[in-house]
């Protein structure tokens, strides 16, 4: 069946300024970290896809080793530009990564300039595209100077494999002394895509000041904290859910008593708030000015749905935020 995407799709999402840059990007953006690879059900990857696109959602974040099995992400992500979204690719903004390890050899993984060039030809390649419009270094490399990184991400855009470039993971010097070695190659530095949620709040310390300095935009990954901030592990774990799963980076040991303890008053907060948990999750992080986007998964067309449904009620009183804190803090 041929794809023809809303009409109303730019209505209602709510679009954030990057930084000091040209670009807007949706408040909610889609990761395809999880549930988009060549091990999970392609229909239903399309479906979730589409739908994004048909609410307003025009950032879809992927990296070289998404799937199970490595590059699978792309590779139906590609499938699915070629399919239904290529009369449309001046309206989206794509992004792919490379930093983790990919293939075997020394050649394979973390920074070097050899490396981040190959992957990005390579992801160019599973996603049928001649540039992305983001291309980030996943994550800092100890053994690699930082001038060689920068210097590689700089020729990926003097080459026209990507219009911008963004690191992740760094924590707020190496991002300081990262943006600082790509404005003296006239590189744009559009964004920084680090990991934070209501339990994992490293940025606050320093990282949002230094993006604030350097007018670089941010789009936060792991929002729900994998699931743990919604109401699905509210009573146990259910069958298929994330922490399930054996291949799954949420362990089981992670969703402790006291955790949940936590998150079963937040989830009478929110729905004292008229909204779900997960809505009010993401609300509280897009509270913050630094925070261009917040980058959701989904398994399905409903989450999806539910995430942007967040944008509904971004507000909070000072009284709700005191009793955040007193929840966390606990």
């Amino acid at each position: 069946m041929t794809y023809s995407p809303s009409e109303s799709r730019y209505d209602n999402m709510l679009y954030r300024r990057c930084g000091r840059s040209g670009i807007k990007l949706p408040a909610i953006s889609l990761g395809l970290w999880h549930n988009f690879g060549g091990v999970d059900v392609y229909e239903n990857s399309r479906k979730i896809i589409q739908r994004a696109f048909d609410l307003g959602i025009t950032h879809f974040d992927l990296a070289n080793n998404y799937g199970p099995p490595y590059g699978s992400a792309e590779k139906n992500f590609g499938r699915i530009l070629k399919q239904d979204f290529m009369p449309y690719r001046d309206e989206l903004f794509i992004s792919s990564k490379a930093g983790y390890d990919m293939w075997p050899g020394p050649y394979g993984d973390r920074g070097s300039r050899k490396y981040l060039i190959a992957s990005c030809d390579q992801s160019l390649q599973r996603l049928g595209l001649d540039y992305v419009d983001i291309f980030y270094h996943h994550r800092p490399d100890p053994d690699t100077p930082l001038e060689e990184t920068m210097i590689a991400l700089n020729q990926i855009v003097k080459q026209g494999k990507a219009l911008y470039v963004g690191i992740s993971n760094y924590p707020a010097e190496k991002t300081r002394k990262a943006a600082e070695i790509l404005e003296s190659l006239g590189t744009p530095f559009l964004i920084h895509q680090p990991r934070y949620n209501m339990f994992d709040r490293w940025i606050e310390e320093s990282l949002l000041d230094v993006l604030e300095e350097k007018g670089i935009g941010s789009i936060v990954f792991s929002p729900l904290d994998q699931g743990i901030l919604t109401d699905k592990y509210l009573v146990d774990i259910p069958e298929g859910s994330r922490a399930s799963r054996e291949e799954s980076f949420l362990s089981r040991d992670a969703i402790t008593e006291e955790k949940m303890s936590k998150v079963r008053d937040l989830n009478a907060l929110a729905k004292e708030r008229g909204q779900s948990l997960a809505q009010m999750a993401i609300a509280w992080i897009l509270r913050h000015n630094q925070v261009t986007s917040v980058l959701v998964g989904a398994s399905s067309v409903q989450q999806i749905e539910e995430n942007v449904g967040s944008l509904d009620l971004l507000e909070f009183s000072q009284e709700e935020l005191d009793q955040i804190e007193i929840i966390l803090e606990d």
